[in-house]
């Protein structure tokens, strides 16, 4: 059987030689409620398609893995109950047992290699959860990055995550942490995190190239770009870090574990900066999604091996 299914107008960019951006589906049906979910989804297909690229976004419906979805079935996708999150580990399980699931960062960028897609845009990535050293909670979206040859925009890592063990351990993978136009990692709803980033690039032309050249050197894995959140609609660090250990705390007195942990900080946040973190994680990723489509962009240009 076919490993992949593209939407009509994704296999029509593909064969062209159009620049494509993958995109989650996690966002869609862990992330929002019925109908703004839909409504973002479509806002960041739109905002990628006026920069000049094709979306696709990536999801297993009833056992087929898509790569791109039609309206319909992002409607479908928005409104479906029970979704599972898929990751490397059970990905081909659901695909093998007739399932539906949406993908996080790492099934994300397994589709996208399938199918040549080299770009990825997102919010934040998965990472190593605070009292790791305990829980070993450590985010597959890591060793992915370590392995998968996929260029990833995304506002840093989430900022309910430890983020210093975060960067330790994509350091210890040889992943390249790219900080855009300037020197601080940005912290997902905030512009810095306090910490000095790897590395910082200043325009897509040197993103793109730089990806065209780790593969010349054949180094395995992709690359994260941290794009920091607009100004206009950050929420301050000082601001957010009570409020994230209030969330952390009350996540350890409800038993909440494995991959129940972010959807459930996530709304506790939601709830107690009365929605401005849902309004600053949109503002992201449609920001993320622009810079891809302009990497993109220029990696169309290349050579098809790059």
């Amino acid at each position: 059987m076919s490993q992949f299914a593209p939407s009509p107008s994704v296999a029509a960019a593909l064969e062209a030689g159009t620049p494509v951006v993958a995109l989650e589906s996690t966002i869609i049906t862990h992330g929002m409620p019925y109908p703004q979910n839909l409504e973002v989804a479509r806002q960041v297909e739109a905002d990628i398609r006026a920069a000049g690229a094709e979306p696709a976004t990536m999801a297993v419906i009833e056992g087929t893995l898509h790569v791109g979805l039609t309206d319909d079935q992002l409607e479908a996708l928005a409104q479906a109950r029970n979704v599972a999150k898929l990751s490397r580990a059970d990905m081909a399980a659901c695909m093998a047992s007739g399932g539906t699931g949406a993908t996080t960062v790492a099934a994300t960028m397994i589709a996208a290699h399938l199918a040549g897609i080299k770009v990825f845009a997102t919010g934040g990535i998965g990472g190593v959860h605070k009292g790791a050293e305990g829980s070993f909670d450590i985010s597959a979206d890591l060793m992915e990055l370590a392995q998968t040859p996929v260029t990833v925009v995304a506002a840093g890592a989430k900022a309910i995550l430890d983020i210093p063990k975060t960067l330790e351990v994509l350091e210890t993978q040889g992943v390249p942490v790219i900080a855009y136009g300037q020197d601080h990692m940005p912290a997902f709803w905030s512009r810095s995190a306090g910490i000095m980033a790897p590395l910082r690039m200043d325009d897509p032309a040197t993103i793109a190239a730089a990806h065209v050249q780790r593969a010349a050197l054949g180094i395995p894995g992709g690359q994260l770009v941290a794009n920091p959140i607009p100004a206009e609609a950050e929420i301050a660090r000082d601001v957010l870090a009570p409020i994230i250990a209030t969330a952390t705390k009350d996540a350890q007195t409800h038993g909440i574990t494995g991959k129940g942990v972010t959807p459930y900080l996530l709304q506790r946040i939601f709830e107690l900066t009365e929605g401005a973190s849902l309004t600053a994680n949109i503002a992201l990723v449609r920001n993320n999604a622009r810079l891809a489509a302009a990497i993109a962009t220029h990696l169309s240009d290349q050579a098809p091996s790059a």
